[in-house]
């Protein structure tokens, strides 16, 4: 990719505006129902509402002309997505666990980097060596 097709790449449209502002209101919803029910908030957050926004997008704006090639990428997003959310399990349930034994909040945040890091480059390894899955 050259200069000017990473410029045109990063440089906002208005549809990227709108996509902005789409995924903060969903934060901002799913924040303030927090406030009322952890539960609910929890579950709306697990849904994968950026995955299925992402691939919405990717489906009315892909510049691929080619509609299988197109819905081959797609394909592949949520393929990839899937193994890529895997490391980061556990630190579902290693945040709460420090954060009750009385770890800081940043601290916690860190170490979960870091171990969803480690997990993660584990999960790379291990695919490519017992599988023909290759995430990087």
């Amino acid at each position: 990719m050259d200069k000017n097709e990473l410029l045109k790449v990063l440089t906002p449209s208005s549809q990227d505006v709108v996509k902005i502002f789409l995924t903060a209101v969903i934060i901002l919803i799913v924040t303030k129902i927090q406030l009322l029910s952890d539960r609910l908030s929890a579950l709306l957050i697990a849904l994968p509402l950026t995955s299925i926004l992402a691939m919405i997008w990717m489906r009315h704006e892909s510049k691929i002309p080619n509609q299988a090639t197109r819905i081959e990428a797609i394909a592949n997003h949520a393929y990839y997505t899937f193994w890529f959310v895997l490391p980061t399990l556990p630190m579902f349930l290693v945040i709460p666990w420090m954060l009750r034994k009385g770890h800081g909040f940043y601290f916690t945040l860190f170490v979960n980097a870091m171990l969803t890091t480690a997990l993660f480059w584990l999960l790379v390894v291990i695919l490519k060596r017992f599988t023909n899955i290759e995430l990087m």
